[in-house]
């Protein structure tokens, strides 16, 4: 077969088809009044999205509703397992209760032998002036011990005193109280003034039950009305008659004799859990420094606060030590503190060595719920340490130990 001739090849092939594009879409710069609009509205969202990411930020901060706490929203759910629980099914597993000994209050004056008592002044260089006779408190951190707190609960104000962090020239929603008349303090020394707030005192905190009547310490420097994190309301949920913007002093037991690591460790009335496995027999044959040794209390003074960036989510554990948290502590022996104690009925409980922070930090109330809710959730029943307790009157100089451990050496026998 011959091949076909070559123009009728060329003929077959299909030339390629040029395809014109189309004219674009061109679209008109809009007029002068649209580009105005058009850069309005782009500034408006921007602005609303930066109002809306403060508004959150505050939000967060300030917790006045149900969501607030968030660490603790979902507590209920916890307790109500807690209480289907066989851990809980028996109040005769508790080993700690009722392990008290009973030493009651005494007139001062009738004590054979002087004891020392709680709470004092605890400004840098004061000493106090009853002799003890070579009996020291305890300076070493109380883990070290072999101790554990065995309790938390808290008062309303300050039952120690620090001259410039929680004094009578500290400030709270419901005010404060004078310097005792009796407190000769040589205030020229610190090169500060006397001026007093004129406050009132507070007479009473209000929980779910009712009102308990207490008497009220001194107050920290830091509140301030203008400032909504101290007078924002915070919707407690575990914690009973807490004011935001108000000074606490927060106590945390300490025992060698706890049952430390057990169920049974955190103990209310906190007594249950010092003497959990000392029976009055051995009791009877310890000395005054055996004691000072095995049992101590930490104190730290907070002004809470609804910010939530002053979150702390375990204070059940024991004093906050952190940066500048912990670390200027005053150490000397004293005695069980509360508003049954005064200058002129005195515990016998004593000699138990104080470790008390100089400062007042702020807390936000939602940390105080948390550890409301961790009290919750102990084996013993603590509901009668989740409301504030009255505080001592600040103990006069010749019921305060000699015995302050000061490692610089800076010993100024201030008067309180």
């Amino acid at each position: 077969m011959c091949p076909p001739p070559e123009d009728s090849i060329a003929a077959s092939i299909e030339k390629p088809v040029t395809v014109e594009s189309p004219t674009p879409n061109v679209i008109p710069p809009p007029p002068p009044m649209y580009k105005f609009l058009i850069g309005s509205l782009g500034l408006s969202t921007i602005a609303l999205l930066v109002s809306t990411i403060v508004l959150a930020s505050e939000k967060g901060k300030l917790s006045g509703d149900s969501s607030s706490a968030g660490t603790v929203t979902n507590g209920d759910d916890f307790l109500e397992s807690k209480a289907s629980s066989a851990f809980f099914a028996t109040e005769d597993d508790n080993t700690c209760a009722g392990a008290k000994l009973a030493f009651e209050n005494k007139l001062c004056a009738d004590l054979d032998v002087p004891t020392p008592q709680a709470g004092a002044n605890v400004t840098k260089g004061y000493v106090g002036e009853l002799d003890m006779n070579g009996t020291v408190p305890n300076i070493k951190p109380y883990w070290q011990s072999g101790m554990c707190p065995v309790n938390v609960h808290w008062h309303l104000g300050s039952e120690h005193y620090s001259y410039g962090e929680f004094d009578e020239n500290g400030y709270g929603p419901r005010g404060n109280i004078p310097r005792p008349d009796w407190a000769n303090r040589d205030l020229a020394s610190t090169g500060t003034s006397d001026e007093l707030t004129g406050a009132a005192a507070y007479d009473g905190v209000e929980d779910n039950g009712g009102v308990h009547v207490v008497q009220d310490g001194f107050r920290c420097h830091h509140f301030d009305a203008s400032d909504p994190k101290f007078t924002t309301p915070y919707n407690w949920k575990h914690c009973m008659g807490m004011v935001v913007g108000e000074t606490y002093e927060v106590h945390w037991p300490h025992s060698a004799a706890g049952d430390c690591g057990t169920v049974n460790q955190y103990q209310t009335p906190f007594y249950d859990g010092v003497f959990c496995n000392l029976p009055l027999e051995a009791f009877m044959t310890l000395g005054a420094q055996d004691i000072a040794n095995a049992v101590g209390v930490h104190g730290q003074v907070f002004t809470i606060v609804n910010d939530e960036s002053y979150f702390y989510p375990d204070m059940i554990r024991g004093m906050i030590v952190d940066k500048e948290m912990g670390k200027d502590i005053h150490i000397y022996s004293g005695s069980t503190t509360g508003e049954t104690r005064s200058n002129e009925m005195c515990s016998q409980y004593a000699p138990v060595t104080w470790q008390v922070d100089r400062k007042c930090h702020m807390i936000s109330a939602s940390s105080f719920d948390k550890m409301c809710y961790d009290m919750k959730m102990q084996r013993d029943n603590m509901i009668e340490d989740l409301h504030p307790h009255g505080s001592r009157e600040l103990v006069k100089d010749e019921l305060v130990a000699n015995n302050q451990y000061y490692p610089d050496g800076v010993r100024k026998n201030l008067r309180a």
